[in-house]
């Protein structure tokens, strides 16, 4: 293959380059006056730049006659502009999300609450009390903007209990086993050694920790028995994991965890919940009954919990370690706390959702788990009306969402979807189709068609989401000409 160099001794080429305008001369012609005006010279030159670039590669490519080059010159300060406007376009984008998945990771978790944002803009925008004590003008920790409230909402708001923020549920884990139990044996059953998104498997987080693991029991069935044969000198910690992210059915058994607390203080053994969730009340009335809650790991007597403080908290992603002064104490002198440690913007975030709980006020994914289905359905129908044309046949359907996020994997809440089905464009393309949106709306392909769930729509997005779904509809057309 040539390379850019060698081809300008074609005389066809040489005659195409000739017609590329000099950077200065385009940035003196009138069709760049306004750019030049609203943007700064290095910016406009860098752009300017980038273009040409990509027109000589054009050339090189044979994609241009004299004609065709022509015209595309003719719009260079178009081309400069939509250069510019994409280099300033933010890479984290808000998104429309349109799966059905409450806690979609990839989509960034739980959305905040009004109050959470309000807080956060606050902090953000000047200075803070972060490590100050402002009664005594001494250094604080910053763990008491969340610590207290926290607490509180556990109903366990004595002297004998307290609480670490770190940067996610992950962290929270790891730091408590090497606090803990480095250099120590830590008991686990096999049917908790789970990996959950990332590659984060529990084996190797024991492994990193320093902890050394006692695996007792088998996949499907572990006894009280096996924690108790396997409690040794050398014990440092029970370590129960959540099953967040998959069930076992069928020939099963696994000891609760009142009699795992029951165990570890009997045998003096501190008991360590990896919750996972930071679910606070109970989702039976969706028909959810396995999901744990803090509240009930709290009323057990558990000596130390590690839970999430975006799923089904609702609030940032950090990890919440509570538990046992002593416990916490430890984990607080530990020189890796620092690394793990959050910023203002997650402890005003989370203390903003904390009082959110303890005032029940709204809080989105709550609300979003128990929106009605017929609600939702009437939604659907709405849209799918507004949108409905002689080339995208919109309707309402009965689906399935989910709460994600490693949490009730075999939970489905009953909703309703738009689904979407194009005279021309296949399910996929019509996917990233809206995906090119502003917002980009996400969706999922289901039986060769796009599916919308609006339960993961706020309301007030649905004339927006109609809105965007013309714009689509619009470019398909345009697409297809």
């Amino acid at each position: 293959m040539k390379n850019s160099e060698n081809t300008t001794t074609d005389p066809g080429l040489r005659s195409l380059y000739s017609l590329l305008p000099s950077l200065n001369d385009l940035l003196l012609s009138p069709g760049f006056s306004a750019i030049v005006q609203a943007e700064s010279h290095s910016t406009v030159v860098r752009a300017t730049r980038a273009v040409l670039l990509c027109i000589k590669q054009e050339i090189v490519e044979g994609k241009h006659t004299f004609a065709s080059l022509n015209h595309r010159l003719a719009g260079l300060h178009v081309a400069v502009a939509a250069e510019i406007d994409q280099n300033q376009r933010y890479s984290l984008r808000r998104v429309i999300n349109a799966t059905g998945v409450i806690l979609h990771t990839n989509l960034g978790r739980a959305p905040l609450s009004a109050a959470a944002l309000e807080h956060m803009v606050e902090i953000a925008a000047g200075y803070s009390n972060l490590e100050l004590d402002l009664e005594t003008g001494e250094r604080s920790c910053r763990d008491v903007h969340a610590e207290k409230l926290l607490l509180q909402l556990l109903g366990s708001a004595d002297s004998t209990r307290a609480a670490v923020v770190v940067n996610n549920c992950a962290a929270a884990t790891f730091l408590a086993l090497n606090s803990l139990a480095e250099g120590v044996e830590v008991i686990v059953s096999r049917g908790e050694l789970v990996e959950i998104g990332g590659g984060f498997r529990i084996p190797e987080i024991l492994a990193k920790s320093g902890a050394r693991m006692r695996e007792v029991g088998t996949t499907n069935r572990t006894r009280l028995p096996d924690y108790e044969n396997a409690i040794s000198a050398d014990t440092g910690l029970i370590l129960r994991v959540h099953q967040s992210n998959f069930s076992i059915e069928g020939f099963t058994e696994r000891p609760t965890l009142q009699d795992l607390v029951a165990l570890g203080k009997r045998r003096n053994i501190p008991v360590f919940n990896d919750q996972g969730t930071g679910l606070v009340s109970s989702l039976e009335d969706l028909g959810v009954g396995a999901e744990p809650t803090l509240l009930d790991s709290f009323r057990l007597g558990v000596d130390l919990v590690a839970a999430s403080g975006d799923k089904l908290l609702g609030g940032p992603q950090c990890g919440l370690l509570v538990g046992r002064v002593d416990l916490i104490d430890r984990i607080r002198k530990n020189p890796l706390l620092r690394a793990f440690r959050v910023d203002k913007l997650t402890y005003a975030a989370l203390e903003a959702t904390l009082i959110d709980h303890l005032s029940e006020k709204p809080i989105p994914i709550v609300s979003m788990l128990h929106a009605p289905a017929l609600a939702i359905l009437r939604r659907c129908e709405w849209v799918a009306a507004q949108v409905c044309s002689r080339d995208l046949f919109a309707e309402a359907v009965p689906v399935l969402s989910l709460i994600g996020g490693g949490t009730a994997p075999a939970a489905r809440l009953q909703s309703s979807a738009v689904s979407l089905r194009h005279a021309t464009l296949q399910p996929q393309p019509l996917l990233q189709v809206l995906r090119r949106l502003d917002p980009p709306v996400i969706g999922r392909v289901s039986e060769d068609v796009v599916l919308l769930d609006l339960r993961t729509v706020e309301p007030e997005f649905d004339a927006k989401l109609v809105s965007l779904l013309q714009t689509a509809l619009a470019s398909v057309d345009n697409l297809m000409l």
